[in-house]
């Protein structure tokens, strides 16, 4: 199993992040796929959470209202955005998948990750 993550770069305080996750060489039937922020010297921060087949999604109360995230099955791909982009949304974002994982917001419940991509916010 493969991601690649695309989008991020430098953006402008207020603006909208846009990112998009493809998943390569998939092997089970379903995912739940994440996308998380770090940041140096802190964990990863769960963002928001799809479940593949059934779309059911989840984001924490940091950016309830901010986020949304949706996936394109034909295409095999998840997007995240993130509306109102403040400087302290600057951080490497991550794509992650999981095929056991049915809630999963831990990083510790993803077995498969992109690269990861930076984002970062000016004012």
């Amino acid at each position: 199993v493969k991601l690649a993550e695309s989008g991020g770069g430098l953006m402008q305080a207020g603006s909208s992040l846009s990112l998009s996750c493809e998943l390569i060489d998939s092997t089970f039937n379903n995912y739940l796929m994440a996308w998380f922020r770090q940041t140096p010297g802190k964990e990863r921060e769960f963002l928001a959470y799809i479940n593949w087949k059934s779309g059911i999604s989840e984001w924490p109360d940091s950016v309830r209202g901010r986020a949304t995230v949706s996936r394109d099955n034909a295409k095999k791909m998840v997007h995240f955005q993130l509306n109102n982009l403040k400087p302290e949304d600057s951080a490497i974002y991550y794509c992650a998948a999981d095929p056991w994982s049915v809630m999963g917001t831990s990083a510790d419940d993803f077995h498969y990750w992109g690269q990861g991509t930076q984002v970062t916010v000016s004012s």
